[in-house]
């Protein structure tokens, strides 16, 4: 059987976005990465403190925001125009060529309006399809494309949807052609087994011992979707998934490696 061509799906969170030097640091170790490669961006702590400059109050449920009409408008400025061009920029500088998009663009990401919740989260969109062969093609002409946190349902609405949930789905539909390494970077060295240790990484996860972590508490709140979406990738073809620090590009010995 040929050998599948390496493809790196990197989605990196708000804390490194806000801090100047890790976000530096993190993308002169991603544009060194070689291959083919993808870069996934969320910007939430940004979003909130536009709003609140706006005199509005972001509104959460159970860590997951609320996207009304007037903060579906300040994520899309914030995740699509000024993180996301900041981002594009800056790779630019560094000599990678990438291109920066929401869902829309291309209809590279739909979406439809989240239902059949008790919580109404407004416009928040979940993933329906993914345009693998426009993405391929992107790689193939050596563009890193640089997605932000937004989609859209194909009827001309925007929705707000979660970065990690993005990374998930592109990563899944590329995985026929590619052998996809997915890799979430946020402001921890790892998934930790005491979260006010920061040394305290479990190294490998398999879904048993999440299932245990997850029932005695060990693993909750922000980190259950993350992870969730972490094995739903791997029964979905991709090949591998790493979670740890900005510097988890140059050293994953040090994170978590996620397995089933």
């Amino acid at each position: 059987m040929e050998n599948k061509p390496s493809l790196s799906i990197v989605k990196i969170g708000g804390n490194v976005i806000d801090n100047e030097q890790l976000l530096s640091e993190f993308l002169t170790d991603f544009s060194e990465l070689e291959g083919y490669k993808i870069l996934v961006h969320g910007g939430g702590k940004k979003a909130s403190e536009i709003a609140e400059k706006l005199g509005l109050k972001p509104s959460f449920s159970n860590g997951r925001r609320i996207t009304d009409k007037a903060m579906l408008d300040i994520t899309v400025m914030t995740y699509s125009g000024l993180l996301n061009k900041q981002i594009v920029a800056k790779l630019q500088q560094l000599g990678t060529n990438s291109i920066g998009f929401s869902g829309a663009d291309g209809n590279l990401i739909q979406s439809e309006k989240r239902k059949n919740t008790e919580i109404d989260f407004g416009y928040v969109g979940d993933v329906i399809s993914v345009n693998n062969k426009l993405i391929s093609a992107l790689l193939l002409q050596d563009c890193i494309p640089v997605f932000s946190a937004i989609t859209h349902d194909g009827k001309g609405q925007l929705l707000n949807t979660n970065a990690d949930t993005i990374a998930t789905e592109i990563a899944i539909s590329l995985s026929k052609e590619y052998d996809v390494e997915l890799i979430y970077c946020f402001e921890k060295k790892g998934v930790l087994l005491d979260s006010e240790n920061e040394d305290s990484v479990i190294e490998v996860l398999d879904f048993e011992k999440y299932q245990i972590l997850k029932s005695d508490q060990t693993i909750h709140s922000g980190m259950l979707p993350k992870l969730e979406n972490c094995f739903k990738s791997l029964n979905n073809g991709v090949d591998t998934i790493v979670i740890g620090n900005q510097k988890v590009l140059k050293n994953k010995a040090t994170a978590t490696q996620i397995k089933l």
